[in-house]
């Protein structure tokens, strides 16, 4: 049997049909969730992109935070922010030794910084170059060519990560095949092409897209905010949510739909692939985001690690099984990424990896058990936070404050529920106290 891993990048979870979104286009991913087991309160253990993949690629909890310095050539300096460490075995190199083909095709690129080895155990991996702040072109630009995407007084460090996206994109294919996600889908189906027939194989595809810039055709755009004639905001983080008028938020909105839409299409052709090639029948199929995205959504555009909402912590997490289990159903169980990993071996019929912390939740699929943890404990930098029932415990260990909040009726988190619930948030927070002091979860 095979395993296909496809890994987005800041794809919210309601920005999707099959998950009640009815201003996003999604049909592909609608179509696929139909034949899969849907997960609704899936969650990465640690956030944001480093540690999310980290967890993925071994099953170990990468939170609560290890002290380990951060290597040369890594600018990024949130918590978990570091390379796979060394005792821990990966996902690649544990099917390598029973006979595996292994691949990998990225764009992801904090992966493959000098100092990463997030391709340990692939006898395959290739690189798609030009997201986001991958200094990979150095040519300059022409006078004028970011004076439609950035405010006019703009000089922070946020512009230089643009300017370098641009850069990159000078040259590109014309029409939609020059863009990230279609080049990391194509590559993907080429390597299926080769690789099918010719035994087992594991493979992960990750798309850093719909991450920002939300740069995608026009058409796309102008199909979810048609006639707008101001500034383009497909980097929001140039601009401050408050110095952007309503129009410009309402379009920096439409621009992720339409990312959303984008990435949609592409990874619908990959999954048009993979049928063609009869890889439905002997493949375990995952798709699956990293984290979501706030996206105007309490003031604010991009991922701040002081927020504890749904709109980040929600993921996508579908699960086609060969055989049919489980498809066509929502699960509503708190599942961990890390808890793929381990269901991925268990379908495969593989030991575990050592030392792993996730399980497999085959057997809620199998409709033979009705849950797997009563509660998830997740991390992201130095703010902590507990998810118990319709409840969120938020701890922000920096600045010494927690609070509780109804996850589900104050998604914008706007109501501490401290006073009213004290005995809810004491059970909470002695679970989040429990795992930092060594426990498991």
């Amino acid at each position: 049997m095979n395993y296909i891993m496809i890994c987005l990048d800041s794809l919210r979870q309601d920005h999707i049909g099959a998950y009640g979104a009815t201003d996003c286009r999604t049909p592909n991913l609608d179509r696929f969730a139909a034949q899969s087991a849907v997960f609704t309160r899936a969650r990465s253990e640690s956030l944001p992109t480093v540690p999310v993949r980290r967890a993925l690629q071994t099953g170990v909890r990468t939170f609560p935070w290890e002290d380990i310095p951060t290597p040369k050539g890594i600018y990024n300096r949130h918590d978990g922010w570091r390379p796979i460490p060394q005792r821990q075995t990966t996902l690649a190199e544990h099917l390598v030794e029973r006979g595996y083909t292994t691949g990998m095709v990225i764009d992801v690129y904090h992966l493959f910084k000098p100092s990463m080895n997030f391709h340990r155990g692939m006898q395959s991996f290739e690189f798609i170059r030009g997201q986001e702040f991958d200094q990979w072109k150095s040519a300059p630009l022409p006078p004028g060519a970011l004076d439609r995407y950035v405010p006019e007084d703009c000089d922070n460090r946020r512009l230089r990560v643009f300017t370098q996206y641009m850069q990159n994109q000078q040259g590109r294919a014309p029409g939609e095949e020059g863009h990230q996600v279609a080049r990391v889908m194509a590559a993907a189906m080429e390597w299926l092409q080769g690789n099918a027939g010719h035994g087992d194989f594991y493979l992960w595809v990750d798309s850093f897209d719909p991450h920002e810039p939300w740069d995608v055709p026009r058409e796309y755009i102008d199909a979810y905010d048609p006639g707008y004639e101001g500034k383009e905001w497909i980097y929001p983080n140039v601009v401050r949510y408050e110095n952007m008028t309503e129009p410009e938020i309402r379009h920096a909105q439409a621009c992720y739909r339409a990312h959303v839409t984008f990435v949609d299409r592409w990874v619908g052709r990959l999954l048009d692939r993979i049928e063609e090639l009869g890889l439905f029948e002997d493949s375990l199929v995952v798709l699956l985001s990293d984290h979501g995205k706030t996206v105007g959504d309490r003031n604010n555009f991009g991922m701040s690690n002081k927020d504890t909402s749904r709109f980040l912590y929600d993921i996508p997490l579908m699960v086609r099984h060969p055989d049919g289990i489980g498809a066509g159903r929502r699960f509503d169980q708190w599942v961990y990424n890390i808890d793929l990993t381990a269901t991925a071996l268990d379908v495969l019929g593989e030991p575990p990896l050592p030392g792993i912390d996730g399980r497999s939740f085959l057997p809620i699929m199998a409709g033979e058990a009705d849950h797997l943890h009563d509660f998830a404990v997740c991390g992201y930098s130095e703010v902590h936070c507990v998810w118990q029932d319709e409840f969120v415990y938020v701890r922000d260990e920096g600045e010494g404050t927690d609070g509780l909040y109804d996850a589900w009726a104050d998604k914008e988190q706007t109501t501490d529920l401290s006073a009213e619930l004290p005995d809810r948030k004491m059970e909470m927070a002695a679970r989040l106290d429990e795992l930092l002091a060594g426990g498991h979860h």
